[in-house]
């Protein structure tokens, strides 16, 4: 009869137990940008336009910022793990400064590019006009919205991560409440459509960055953990929180942008393709928040383990995460195959648009698991140290392969093909990914002792 050790059984219980807060939200991040667009949808047709046009060129920010605040996580497991746990709060100010550094960096291209953007990007008239203004208010809440994320990262790595979870879904709480209130312009001040959604956005992270760093600073270990005191310099630890960010802010770019390819290999197509891929896409990234969180979740106790010089609970960490994300995406997979009709004429009804993308969805569940645990190991690979080359490994899956894959298959098989183009893409990435991570914890000493 096949059973666990101990050691096993109490990092999986470690694991689920950090990881269903982080999940939650992480699901919490996405039901706030669906939120935006469930309303303003209903508002206007012309005003969702502007949203999501607004909405898009931001998405690639915010992914790629959020990437480079994962130092924040990794180094505050990693100097729990060594004993240092006041130093943490050294980490977590540095964090603070980097988000409002990149936050308002961000803010500022933003709002200095994307208007000019959308003018030249050959939209319809009046399109660019009517997602301008939205955009630079979805600009202003970016400073905010990374100090949230530097404040929750590190809560994470606490293993306190039910505060951000109910801070979260607080925060929906907030914009839903705004949405309702603004879009319509029940207040009649002159606020309605996508702006007032966008400021909906903006006041929910405002406040979801202000209670944070509020609870942090109010927590009883506050003052044991360093988080008042102002960090001694420490250029190797400061230079590896960077590390650590950079190779996750370009990770996620890399994949950001190979899937905005992606649709506009589908727009190249036709005009029911783009709307089938676009469908297919928004439920995937639904499922993947799972994943995303257990990613997190198998950082901190990876971190720790790789802190505390223990290189069987580094492997052990990660693989637990591998494992437990595996199965969870095969039962989603098998959830969605079936109820693949129902999701996809929750978004539209149209039976020419349902036939296009009811068997795309059905076949985006075989890239569920693969996906599921290429991002668990590359979250697993740079806690453990390994900070670049998961950034390499995504480039030869995404860039090198789904993109030239995804062009020639899109014009032979439609839509089909962009998913057969994920799928190829996913499953490299996870067998890459995984073996590589084996790799790098059997280097790390054997024990902590």
């Amino acid at each position: 009869m096949f059973t666990l050790s101990l050691a096993t059984r109490t990092t999986l219980k470690d694991l689920l137990h950090l990881a269903w807060p982080v999940v939650l939200a992480r699901i919490g991040i996405m039901t706030m940008g669906l939120t935006d667009a469930i309303v303003v949808g209903n508002f206007s047709g012309e005003q969702l336009a502007f949203h999501a046009l607004a909405w898009a060129p931001t998405a690639i920010l915010v992914t790629t910022a959020v990437g480079l605040m994962m130092g924040v996580q990794v180094m505050t497991a990693r100097m729990l793990g060594e004993g240092r746990t006041h130093e943490v709060g050294a980490v977590f100010r540095r964090g603070v400064v980097y988000a409002l550094q990149i936050g308002v960096l961000s803010m500022v291209g933003l709002i200095l590019i994307g208007p000019w953007a959308l003018r030249h990007a050959g939209l319809a008239d009046g399109l660019a006009e009517g997602a301008s203004r939205p955009l630079i208010i979805f600009a202003l809440s970016m400073p905010a919205y990374l100090v949230s994320v530097a404040a929750q990262f590190f809560l994470e790595a606490l293993h306190r991560p039910k505060a951000g979870m109910w801070a979260m879904w607080v925060a929906n709480g907030v914009n839903l409440a705004l949405n309702l209130l603004l879009v319509p312009d029940l207040l009649g001040i002159g606020w309605s459509g996508a702006a007032a959604s966008a400021w909906a956005t903006f006041f929910a992270r405002l406040s979801l960055a202000v209670f944070l760093v509020w609870f942090i600073v109010r927590l009883p270990e506050a003052r044991a953990l360093g988080v008042f005191d102002r960090p001694r310099r420490d250029r190797v630890v400061e230079r590896d929180q960077r590390k650590v960010g950079y190779g996750a802010g370009s990770s996620y770019f890399i994949e950001v942008a190979a899937f905005g390819a992606m649709t506009f290999f589908a727009g190249r197509i036709g005009a029911i393709e783009t709307s089938a891929w676009t469908i297919v896409l928004n439920i995937s990234a639904i499922v993947f928040m799972v994943p995303m969180g257990l990613s997190a979740a198998t950082a901190v106790l990876v971190g720790r383990a790789y802190g505390a010089g223990d290189g069987r609970g580094v492997m052990r960490a990660g693989l637990v995460g591998v494992a437990v994300v595996a199965a969870l995406a095969t039962v989603i997979a098998l959830i969605v195959w079936p109820t693949a009709p129902w999701l996809a004429s929750v978004y539209n009804r149209d039976p020419t648009l349902l036939a296009v993308v009811v068997p795309a969805l059905v076949l985006a569940t075989l890239f569920f698991v693969a996906d599921a645990i290429q991002v668990v190991a590359a979250s697993a690979n740079r806690a453990a140290g390994d900070v670049w080359w998961p950034t390499i490994l995504h480039f030869v899956a995404y860039s090198a392969i789904m993109m030239p894959l995804g062009w020639w298959l899109a014009h032979e098989i439609g839509v089909d093909g962009l998913v057969w183009a994920v799928i190829v893409a996913s499953l490299v990435s996870a067998t890459l990914l995984t073996g590589r991570f084996v790799r790098v914890a059997r280097r790390l000493p054997a024990d902590a002792g």
